[in-house]
């Protein structure tokens, strides 16, 4: 039998799955668009079938992060979100097994269980609930062997030269290699499927696989689709304000992780205008600051950031292209070692450089072939020098000319003779600016990922998670990388003393999941100049009202209070390392909403956390929306801080009415606020544009609640 298994037919792939796998099958599939989505609803609509039968075969999904096209959950978000969805997502097919999950009807013998789920989507849904699982995202390898996975599948890239086929594992190398090394070195069966869809980036370095490391290849044009590909966020002000904060602790020539969503988007723009307009930046900074600049980071990145991020977002990709993730890091640890120190420079090679490799050690005076191979991998050496057979000398090919250079380079005389003939490269190859595990974005992302030239694209490394997430193996190398890092971080809520609440409910009720904030958190108490950035905003919209994000306490916790580092909202930086109690609880009420400073000072108090007597200074007391609103919007307005920095799928129109829309929808949460929305609405008796009622659904409204819906919403344009 041929290996792998190469097909064209979807059907075909199905039935060598349950051809070769015995009894039941447990299906890991990666996070995010790394799902074979065509060969899964397949497998899953066979399976299914079955469910009438005496004794059905039974299925276990083990994923995270089950992408679904937007569907309004009311008749005018629906009406909406139709055209949207089919200009952006086009053909892309969503999940069965999300459908029946959603809807309640999910077979008894087939069971999906997500480590990550996508934020608040399974709130209220049981099964989702009850299996759920628990753990960091470096653990998930081992995790779906516990829970006896025996087949994986996999979209990926593929591209073809000379008739030789490569793949590549694109988004999501993330797990996988590790999952295919357990079940090696355990002697365990794992049947690996990889499906090409070819609007999957092909992405080069550790990604890249040939075609016999799955068993089945399935390359049926069926399974090429669009990517799942959620639109740009609007930026708030609060988004940008946090960004702000975020981005004047990042220090140049550093390390940085940002994650996905309008605070991601936030940062990325933060630090371009810090780059570019360093003025304005810095008067920026001095007007949401009310404990001065001192301490920030204002200036430009004159050597640049690295990125490594379990995510590979589109801010970083804009960072990329602004030339400000452009810090180079080499798998070399001496060699990395050497660039931190300024003593090699990444950017010009030359004598010296080899003179200083072989003055620290890592290569010897008299080169080997190891030696050799390592100094044309990383570019110091060209492909044209060769070593003789009595090692005595190397060569160097010009031309129809062969050129001989002693091989004893703890001498000027060789140096130069090798320089002089042309043996030397001009700068360090296999630099990465960007180490990464899985990746997501918008459309204009995956095509600029597509298009972008191949020698920019080889500086971006999509990577296993165990490499990126955590210090363990390969620790010296990842330690002399990652200098200055800080890694970024989204929170819901933070207590008073410091404990991050991150993925789910006091009632246990899971929002999204740890996936990997522990790591980055542990990782940045590890490295000595690392530090942990957990991101909120002040307050949240409750069916109650506004509440404060920042609370005394809470039954649930994702990051413990021994591991507090430091918390931005909008209305400042609370640096909590190292800090007391008492300490913390004052940084953190100066960060609050001031709406709610009070309450949280008096139950501090009564704690015995915060002394009797204390008020919060003045400086602190303006912690207000319209205020920080105040602060930032001439900044908006000027062009720095826009509401959509990397663009928008949406048109001005759509726009238009989403921001109707949501006011609407807020206020359904508020009495007050809708009672007063209502009389102003009937009051004015405004029209709304034809084309808008048309694409809501209201051009024809004769019900009563229809006619009322229609006067509401042009109240609100």
């Amino acid at each position: 039998m041929t290996h792998p298994i190469t097909t064209d037919q979807i059907a075909a792939a199905v039935d060598l799955v349950l051809d070769t796998v015995q009894g039941d099958i447990v299906l890991g599939l990666p996070l995010g668009i790394g799902k074979p989505n065509p060969f899964v609803n397949a497998l899953y609509r066979r399976i299914k079938a079955q469910g009438g039968a005496p004794n059905p075969r039974r299925l276990k999904i083990i994923t995270a992060l089950s992408l679904e096209k937007p569907v309004g959950k009311s008749e005018l978000e629906q009406h909406f979100l139709q055209p949207l969805v089919e200009r952006v997502f086009k053909d892309y097919p969503d999940l069965d097994y999300v459908k029946d999950l959603r809807a309640g009807t999910m077979p008894p013998h087939i069971e999906v269980a997500e480590f990550f789920m996508k934020t608040g989507d399974y709130l209220g849904n049981g099964l989702a609930q009850r299996s759920y699982i628990s753990t960091n995202y470096t653990f998930v390898a081992r995790d779906m062997g516990v829970l006896g996975m025996n087949v994986i599948a996999q979209a990926v890239a593929a591209h073809e030269q000379d008739g030789k086929l490569t793949l590549s594992l694109s988004s999501n190398p993330d797990v996988t290699f590790e999952v295919v090394e357990r079940y090696a070195a355990e002697g365990r069966p794992l049947l690996k499927v990889g499906v090409v869809n070819h609007q999957m980036p092909f992405m080069p370095n550790h990604a890249v696989v040939a075609p016999s490391f799955f068993d089945i290849v399935v390359t049926d044009p069926a399974a090429t689709h669009t990517l799942f590909a959620p639109p740009n966020g609007k930026v708030s002000t609060a988004d940008y304000a946090i960004g702000l904060h975020a981005s004047s602790l990042v220090a140049d020539n550093g390390t940085l992780q940002i994650g996905i969503g309008a605070l991601g988007d936030a940062i990325a723009q933060a630090l371009i205008v810090r780059d570019r307009h360093g003025p304005e930046y810095r008067r920026i900074l001095e007007s949401i600051c009310p404990d001065g600049i001192g301490t920030r980071e204002l200036g430009r990145f004159d050597h640049g950031l690295y990125g490594c991020s379990e995510m590979f977002v589109n801010g970083f990709l804009r960072l990329i292209e602004a030339g400000i993730i452009r810090r180079e890091v080499f798998d070399d640890v001496a060699l990395q070692r050497l660039v931190n120190a300024g003593r090699i420079d990444s950017l010009v090679v030359g004598a010296d450089t080899l003179a200083t490799l072989v003055q620290t050690g890592r290569v010897r005076p008299r080169l080997s072939q190891d030696d050799l191979s390592f100094l044309q991998h990383i570019g110091v050496l060209t492909p044209a020098v060769a070593l003789s057979e009595d090692g005595a000398s190397l060569s160097v090919q010009q031309g129809d000319a062969t050129l001989r250079v002693d091989n004893q380079f703890d001498q000027p005389g060789p140096l130069a003779a090798l320089q002089q003939a042309g043996g030397l490269g001009t700068r360090l190859a296999g630099g990465v600016v960007m180490h990464g595990g899985f990746f997501l974005g918008p459309g204009d992302f995956y095509e600029r990922l597509r298009t972008m030239p191949s020698q920019d694209l080889a500086r971006i490394d999509m990577t296993r998670i165990d490499f990126i997430n955590q210090l363990y193996g390969q620790g010296q190398l990842k330690r002399a990388q990652r200098a200055k890092a800080r890694f970024m971080n989204t929170t819901m809520m933070v207590t008073l003393l410091g404990a991050a609440v991150s993925d789910a409910l006091d009632t246990g009720q899971v929002v999204s999941g740890v996936g990997g904030q522990y790591n980055f958190v542990a990782m940045a108490h590890a490295l000595p100049d690392a530090r942990s950035i957990l991101m909120l905003r002040a307050t949240h919209d409750h069916k109650d009202g506004v509440r404060s994000a920042i609370v005394w306490n809470y039954a649930h916790a994702t990051i413990p209070r021994h591991l507090r580092d430091v918390v931005i909202t909008e209305y400042g930086v609370a640096d909590l390392r190292g800090q007391s109690d008492g300490e913390v609880v004052k940084r953190l009420i100066a960060v609050a909403d001031s709406r709610f400073q009070a309450e949280l000072v008096a139950q501090a108090q009564a704690a015995g956390k915060l002394e009797t007597g204390y008020s919060v200074p003045e400086r602190y007391r303006q912690n207000l929306p319209e205020m920080l609103d105040a602060k930032l919007h001439p900044w908006s307005q000027a062009g720095l801080l826009p509401d959509f920095p990397f663009g928008t799928d949406l048109t001005a129109d759509e726009l238009h009415i989403v921001r109707a829309l949501k006011r609407m929808k807020r206020a359904t949460t508020h009495p007050v606020e809708l009672v007063t929305m209502v009389m102003k609405s009937l009051w004015e008796n405004r029209e709304a544009p034809g084309p808008y009622l048309e694409r809501l659904g209201l051009e024809d409204a004769t019900s009563f609640k229809k006619m009322f819906i229609r006067k509401l919403f042009a109240g609100n344009l």
